[in-house]
Protein backbone atom coordinates (compact mmCIF):
# COMPACT_ATOMS: atom_id res chain seq x y z
CA UNK A 1 0.00 0.00 0.00
CA UNK A 2 1.30 3.43 -0.75
CA UNK A 3 1.36 6.70 1.22
CA UNK A 4 0.31 8.54 -1.11
CA UNK A 5 -3.06 6.86 -1.94
CA UNK A 6 -4.15 6.93 1.54
CA UNK A 7 -2.89 10.82 2.13
CA UNK A 8 -4.55 11.42 -1.31
CA UNK A 9 -8.16 10.17 0.22
CA UNK A 10 -8.12 11.67 3.55
CA UNK A 11 -7.67 15.30 1.40
CA UNK A 12 -10.40 14.10 -0.11
CA UNK A 13 -12.59 13.52 2.73
CA UNK A 14 -12.05 17.00 4.29
CA UNK A 15 -11.75 19.47 1.26
CA UNK A 16 -14.85 20.00 1.56
CA UNK A 17 -15.02 21.27 4.81
CA UNK A 18 -11.47 22.79 3.92
CA UNK A 19 -13.48 25.16 1.21
CA UNK A 20 -16.75 25.90 2.38
CA UNK A 21 -14.20 27.50 5.54
CA UNK A 22 -12.19 29.48 3.39
CA UNK A 23 -15.69 30.71 2.10
CA UNK A 24 -17.04 31.42 4.77
CA UNK A 25 -14.27 34.13 5.53
CA UNK A 26 -15.12 36.14 2.57
CA UNK A 27 -16.15 35.85 -1.05
CA UNK A 28 -13.54 33.77 -3.46
CA UNK A 29 -12.78 33.35 -6.97
CA UNK A 30 -12.13 29.86 -7.99
CA UNK A 31 -8.07 30.36 -8.42
CA UNK A 32 -8.04 32.36 -4.62
CA UNK A 33 -9.68 28.92 -3.95
CA UNK A 34 -7.02 26.91 -5.51
CA UNK A 35 -3.84 29.51 -3.94
CA UNK A 36 -5.29 28.93 -0.87
CA UNK A 37 -5.48 25.11 -0.35
CA UNK A 38 -2.30 24.66 -2.24
CA UNK A 39 -0.62 27.10 0.55
CA UNK A 40 -2.25 25.28 2.91
CA UNK A 41 -0.36 22.20 1.18
CA UNK A 42 -3.69 20.46 0.42
CA UNK A 43 -1.84 20.02 -3.02
CA UNK A 44 -5.57 19.60 -5.24
CA UNK A 45 -6.16 20.15 -8.82
CA UNK A 46 -9.19 22.09 -10.76
CA UNK A 47 -10.73 18.61 -12.04
CA UNK A 48 -11.14 17.95 -8.21
CA UNK A 49 -12.19 21.51 -7.34
CA UNK A 50 -14.65 22.84 -9.69
CA UNK A 51 -16.91 19.74 -9.63
CA UNK A 52 -17.11 20.02 -5.97
CA UNK A 53 -18.06 23.71 -5.88
CA UNK A 54 -19.96 23.11 -8.58
CA UNK A 55 -21.96 20.43 -6.45
CA UNK A 56 -21.92 22.43 -3.11
CA UNK A 57 -23.58 25.34 -5.15
CA UNK A 58 -26.28 22.82 -6.44
CA UNK A 59 -26.91 21.66 -2.35
CA UNK A 60 -27.75 25.59 -1.43
CA UNK A 61 -24.37 25.78 0.45
CA UNK A 62 -22.71 28.21 -2.16
CA UNK A 63 -23.99 31.04 -4.34
CA UNK A 64 -21.97 32.65 -7.10
CA UNK A 65 -21.93 35.78 -9.07
CA UNK A 66 -20.21 37.02 -11.76
CA UNK A 67 -17.93 40.17 -11.56
CA UNK A 68 -15.67 41.81 -14.36
CA UNK A 69 -12.35 41.72 -14.04
CA UNK A 70 -10.03 44.62 -15.20
CA UNK A 71 -6.85 41.79 -16.03
CA UNK A 72 -8.97 39.16 -18.47
CA UNK A 73 -12.64 37.55 -18.35
CA UNK A 74 -15.27 37.94 -15.80
CA UNK A 75 -14.65 36.18 -12.50
CA UNK A 76 -17.17 34.27 -10.50
CA UNK A 77 -17.05 34.66 -7.07
CA UNK A 78 -18.16 32.33 -4.57
CA UNK A 79 -19.84 33.40 -1.04
CA UNK A 80 -21.28 30.57 0.91
CA UNK A 81 -25.01 30.52 1.95
CA UNK A 82 -27.05 30.34 5.54
CA UNK A 83 -27.39 26.79 4.76
CA UNK A 84 -23.73 26.66 3.91
CA UNK A 85 -22.70 27.95 7.59
CA UNK A 86 -24.97 25.80 9.09
CA UNK A 87 -23.57 22.91 7.15
CA UNK A 88 -20.24 24.14 8.04
CA UNK A 89 -20.79 24.33 11.94
CA UNK A 90 -22.08 20.86 11.53
CA UNK A 91 -19.09 19.99 9.94
CA UNK A 92 -16.82 21.63 12.38
CA UNK A 93 -18.31 19.30 15.16
CA UNK A 94 -17.69 16.27 13.61
CA UNK A 95 -13.88 17.35 12.64
CA UNK A 96 -13.43 18.32 16.12
CA UNK A 97 -14.61 14.76 17.49
CA UNK A 98 -13.01 13.21 14.47
CA UNK A 99 -9.76 14.76 15.53
CA UNK A 100 -10.08 14.34 19.30
CA UNK A 101 -10.69 10.56 18.37
CA UNK A 102 -8.12 10.34 16.52
CA UNK A 103 -5.57 11.82 19.09
CA UNK A 104 -7.04 9.38 21.71
CA UNK A 105 -6.75 6.58 20.05
CA UNK A 106 -3.13 7.15 18.64
CA UNK A 107 -2.07 8.62 21.58
CA UNK A 108 -3.18 5.73 23.42
CA UNK A 109 -1.59 3.45 20.95
CA UNK A 110 2.27 5.34 21.11
CA UNK A 111 2.13 4.78 25.07
CA UNK A 112 1.71 0.85 24.56
CA UNK A 113 4.50 0.35 22.11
Amino acid sequence: MKIENTTAQMRKGILEFCILSLISNRDLYSSEILEALKKGKMLVVEGTVYPLLTRLKNEDLLNYRWEESTSGPPRKYYSITPKGVLFLEELQKAWNELNKAVKTITQTQNKTQ
